[in-house]
């Protein structure tokens, strides 16, 4: 019958398959290396992902260091060590990362702490972090916190207030590609005199000012509570550009 021959046609097809199916499943040796191979790969995975070492980092920390921290030779040296001046804002957005309290220093706990939240042991290790941590500051929210960080990290220890000269130069390396009124900021604190210094308030609201005012002063309302400094630099602004 028809239906009969078409019956055993189906069967031996199904047949085939299942000898094609046999052919195709990963023998008892083979099956071993494909699970050794995902098991390298996941390992391969874990040291990768948990590759900093603790014993490298505090080695390579020695290589810097006198007296138990990194100074301002050492510091040199290890900005050479990364291909960056010891004036790149990258090594402040660094310097942030490890919470250091003085410029030009870093103790061993600060560096500890900090490459470990990096997870770098060294040099070409952190050398290949500097992207990220220069992209750091095209986040508003963290460029804000790497900037409101400065004053106190640049300010002489038992100092309340930032001497103008390392003012000018800490907003330089913020401020001068960010805020298009930035230069006659720069010439106006060399002018003033009724700056000497620069405290936290000062510091905080220069930025806010840099956000907010538009490069004409358009917006700017002198009746708000700016500091002195900055109702003092818009009259200046004001009196170059009616000049």
């Amino acid at each position: 019958m028809p239906f009969q021959g078409k019956k055993r046609k189906w069967q031996g097809s199904e047949e085939s398959k299942k000898i094609k199916r046999s052919r195709n499943l990963p023998t008892s040796k083979s099956q071993k290396s494909i699970t050794d191979a995902l098991s390298a790969s996941s390992h391969h995975k874990t040291q990768s992902k948990c590759s900093f070492n603790m014993k490298n980092c505090i080695k390579w920390f020695k290589e810097y260091a006198e007296n138990n921290q990194v100074e301002p030779e050492g510091m040199e040296r290890f900005c050479k060590s990364l291909g960056v001046e010891p004036d790149d804002v990258v090594m402040l957005v660094l310097a942030h990362q490890l919470n250091a309290k003085k410029m030009g220093f870093f103790t061993i706990e600060e560096w500890s702490r900090g490459m470990q939240k990096l997870q770098c042991d060294s040099s070409p290790k952190l050398e290949r972090k500097l992207g990220f941590l220069r992209e750091i500051l095209n986040d508003p929210a963290q460029f804000k916190s790497v900037y409101r960080y400065a004053i106190d990290f640049s300010k002489e220890p038992g100092q309340r207030t930032l001497d103008l000269n390392t003012a000018n130069v800490m907003l330089s390396l913020l401020l001068s590609k960010r805020w298009s009124l930035f230069p006659k900021f720069q010439v106006f604190l060399e002018q003033t005199k009724s700056c000497r210094a620069m405290n936290r308030d000062q510091w905080n609201n220069v930025l806010e000012f840099s956000r907010s005012i538009q490069p004409d002063l358009s917006n700017y309302d002198s009746d708000g509570a700016w500091p002195v400094v900055l109702d003092d630099f818009a009259e200046y602004v004001k009196c170059d550009q009616n000049s």
